[in-house]
């Protein structure tokens, strides 16, 4: 076993503290990752206050990791020592069924394995995340990081980034396709950067006026005032493809209006609420809801390698292991651009 330093959360709404606990020994087919970075997702948030429920406690949150390779099993061929490798939200899954068959594993018919608050397939380890100082992971759901991009900036692409991307690349986005983003967040971020790599005409629609100065920074050509009732009736069934990425409770009906003729909402925001939509806001263009989760292993390593590409991270505060409570307050007052990531180096 691998003695791995962490911080952990030891119960529903308590601060993560020091967590000390074993890692497995890296198998025939495993990589041992030193992580160097880790991105801090909302989702953590949610987990490690039990908000969604059945949160596994003691907790060791992330599954936005990026590090180095310092161990890989006999059987591997994907990695060699000092390879800079990720690990994003799950680490396994059935592998068999029809949706894994088709490298769609994040929809698992079994349920993936979660990087973290998870039982592992052996039906007994529980899993625990990148607010570590390593992972050891299959081969299979790890993933090749190019040195060319900044690393600390990386570690969000492997939720934030892929969750936007698969969605996007799904739905057929590109030169030419109105795409609206509610949101400006870690997802909103990401989301208009994608679309605006793929050739889309980009608009984000924000309740904050304030939002309008950065999204055009990150390369929007548009913004809406959501709550400007004058300013949305010029988007009235104006948009191909909305992604919505707000968390909070809201009214999906005022943005399923600005679709044109077979427009799409799709949904990567996870509101703690249920939002009521009438069906003649559907009928009327024949739009249509969508709900969309991560990519599967391969969409992200086709992510990773167009990131390195095009030359796109995410914006990141980095910061000590130590201050994550701080950071899950300032997440809280929506007090971050966009994605604090943690550096591995001060647990």
């Amino acid at each position: 076993m691998i003695a791995t330093k962490a911080y952990a959360a030891q119960k529903a709404n308590a601060p993560l503290t020091p967590f000390s606990f074993e890692r497995r020994d890296v198998g025939p087919d495993d990589v041992q990752v030193e992580i160097l970075y880790c991105g801090v997702c909302h989702s953590d948030l949610h987990q490690v206050k039990d908000e969604w429920g059945g949160s596994i406690f003691p907790m060791v949150p992330g599954h936005e990791i990026v590090g180095r390779v310092v161990k890989v099993g006999s059987n591997v061929t994907k990695f060699k020592e000092g390879d800079f490798a990720g690990v994003g939200v799950m680490v396994d899954s059935c592998r068999v069924c029809k949706n894994c068959a088709q490298d769609l594993e994040q929809y698992c018919v079994e349920g993936m394995t979660g990087t973290y608050n998870a039982i592992e397939r052996d039906g007994k380890t529980v899993a625990q995340g990148g607010y570590s100082s390593q992972i050891v992971t299959d081969q299979k759901y790890v993933l090749k990081v190019s040195p060319k991009l900044d690393l600390k900036a990386v570690a969000p692409l492997l939720c934030a980034g892929i969750t936007t991307y698969s969605p996007l690349r799904y739905v057929g986005v590109t030169k030419g396709t109105k795409v609206g983003v509610v949101g400006l967040g870690g997802l909103g971020h990401m989301a208009v950067k994608f679309a605006v790599s793929f050739g889309a005409e980009v608009t984000m629609l924000s309740t904050s006026k304030s939002k309008e100065a950065d999204a055009r920074k990150l390369g929007a050509h548009k913004f809406a005032l959501t709550t400007d009732k004058e300013a949305m009736e010029e988007y009235k069934s104006y948009f191909d493809v909305i992604l919505n990425t707000v968390s909070a409770n809201h009214s999906y009906e005022q943005y399923l209006d600005l679709l044109d003729l077979n427009g799409k909402m799709v949904i990567v925001g996870l509101p703690p609420e249920a939002s009521p939509v009438g069906a003649f806001t559907l009928l009327n263009n024949r739009r249509s809801i969508i709900g969309s989760m991560i990519g599967g292993i391969k969409e992200t390593q086709e992510m990773l390698d167009y990131c390195a590409e095009h030359n796109i991270v995410a914006d990141v505060e980095l910061i000590p292991m130590n201050y994550i409570n701080e950071a899950y307050d300032r997440m809280l007052k929506n007090d971050v651009k966009y994605r604090f990531v943690l550096d591995l180096s001060t647990i």
